[in-house]
């Protein structure tokens, strides 16, 4: 199976490092994060889940929930997190999906064959609370992924979704953000009591609503 943005995330029963998880109760209404990794005990792996840990309180700022993935087992993950909490100065409190038969990892197209025929690769989903896939981002197992660039981004689709916005190249919380085409600069001005200013009649920008 093939999952696009914008596509409903299925949902899934599974055993996990804190006990039995069905996907859909464990996100609630929150927004979510869906992340796999190729194996337990892996370096890469261990700095992510690691930082990932340290980010809770952001996470949670967000309303958004963290789930990890490995095709390794539950044991073997309790284990691991030992040593994740050991070498990361953390305490790793989300779940860790054991999905030693692969079916979640198939689910969601996380077993990519020219990649490894067995392994996981490192994707990423940000679910909204809709339960729709908003972003996927697959990087190569040798490739730690950048947890700072994930919160930017859940910053601007939550600000997208509430203020009916776009933000800009290298865009972070704060600055200024775009105002769609489909506003017509008369309505923006009405919409963004803050200011419109217009470069071109189709990029315009004003202060971000929320701040």
């Amino acid at each position: 199976m093939s999952i696009k943005l914008g596509d409903t995330a299925p949902n899934f029963q599974a055993e996990s490092s804190l006990g039995d998880i069905n996907f859909y109760n464990y996100l609630g209404d929150s927004w979510g994060i869906l992340f796999s990794h190729p194996a337990d005990y892996t370096p890469v792996c261990t700095t992510e889940l690691g930082y990932t840990s340290k980010l809770q309180s952001e996470f949670a700022q967000r309303n958004t929930k963290v789930i990890a993935l490995s095709v390794d087992g539950v044991e073997d993950h309790q284990n691991w997190i030992k040593d994740i909490n050991e070498t990361q100065n953390t305490d790793v409190q989300f779940p860790i999906i054991a999905d030693k038969e692969r079916k979640i990892s198939e689910l969601y197209d996380f077993i990519h064959p020219n990649a490894s025929a067995t392994a996981t690769v490192r994707s990423l989903l940000i679910i909204d609370p809709a339960k729709k896939v908003r972003l996927i981002i697959t990087y190569p197992a040798s490739t730690g992924r950048n947890f700072n660039e994930i919160l930017r981004v859940l910053d601007s689709l939550q600000l997208v979704d509430n203020y009916q916005v776009a933000t800009p190249v290298n865009w972070k919380n704060g600055e200024d953000v775009i105002v769609p085409p489909a506003v017509s600069t008369e309505d923006a001005i009405k919409k963004f009591p803050k200011g419109v200013t217009e470069i071109k009649p189709y990029l315009r920008y004003t202060p971000q609503p929320n701040t």
